[in-house]
């Protein structure tokens, strides 16, 4: 369970089925999600990439009774392929995917986009950050007869240039236009597809970035609400768009970042001015 994440038992998930891709550790946004889900009586599902984050994903997954906990190599597609038969044993059908997965080369998460993004890193970003989006949406969609809800995870520096998010920036942007389409091609068979545009966390995706606890913190002073992004909001949206409560949602990016997005000139910076 994510430090400090206190969630309240119901009932809003019972008889929902789904994946969860990207957990990571305990202070994963995608553990998080994945905690509420299981409070609210969602049965789960999680992948793993390796045997190290095995050993991390196994312990909280069967902490909240997971039905799968299997490998799966996003950029393989015999992987792929063994993990949604897996789910698909397992469950038959689903009603929604969490997708949290995402990557992009230390070196490059840092100074310069232009001068230090390279050809081979760039296209592994996508195919890592976006396509694999793409793909697992696709996948899950064959397991949803019914209707059901994907949602993934972006990042401000989707829309406004951060510093040193770089490449994962341009993944995230391609990524929330991919959510867009893919919203629109699901559609018809009720399957809605959004994106959280979460904060700046405390996870391993945010230590790998040059000036991460620095994102941090800036978050929290130049926000709204002048707080740190917390879990139990970022879980708590995914479980709006996962349940029926997001019936009429779809192809929409939710911040949920203590307002950090709708400040153009923060007071602190004005008044130096």
């Amino acid at each position: 369970m994510a430090e400090g994440f206190d969630m309240p038992l119901g009932a809003l998930m019972k008889g929902k089925k789904g994946l969860v891709m990207g957990v990571a550790n305990a202070n994963s946004i995608a553990w998080g999600i994945a905690s509420q889900l299981a409070a609210q009586g969602a049965e789960l599902a999680f992948t793993y990439m390796g045997e190290s984050l095995e050993r991390r994903v196994r312990p909280l997954a069967e902490s909240v009774g997971a039905k799968v906990i299997t490998q799966a190599d996003v950029s393989d597609d015999p992987s792929m392929d063994s993990a949604f038969a897996e789910v698909e044993k397992a469950f038959g059908t689903i009603d929604f995917l969490v997708h949290s997965v995402a990557f992009a080369n230390k070196n490059e998460l840092q100074g310069s986009f232009v001068e230090n993004t390279t050809r081979d890193s760039f296209l592994m970003a996508m195919n890592i950050s976006v396509f694999s989006f793409v793909d697992s949406a696709r996948r899950a969609a064959k397991l949803m007869p019914n209707g059901g809800s994907i949602v993934t995870l972006t990042y401000l520096g989707a829309e406004r240039v951060i510093p040193n998010y770089n490449t994962m920036g341009v993944a995230k942007a391609a990524l929330e236009a991919a959510t867009r389409y893919a919203a629109r091609d699901l559609g018809p068979g009720k399957i809605r597809v959004n994106a959280i545009s979460a904060g700046a966390m405390r996870t391993l995706s945010l230590a790998g970035i040059s000036g991460g606890r620095g994102m941090i913190a800036q978050g929290r002073a130049f926000s709204a609400l002048k707080e740190d992004t917390s879990m139990e909001g970022v879980a708590g949206t995914a479980l709006y768009l996962l349940s029926d409560l997001g019936r009429s949602t779809t192809g929409e990016v939710l911040h949920v970042d203590a307002g950090f997005h709708i400040i153009g000139l923060p007071d602190e910076l004005a008044a130096e001015a």
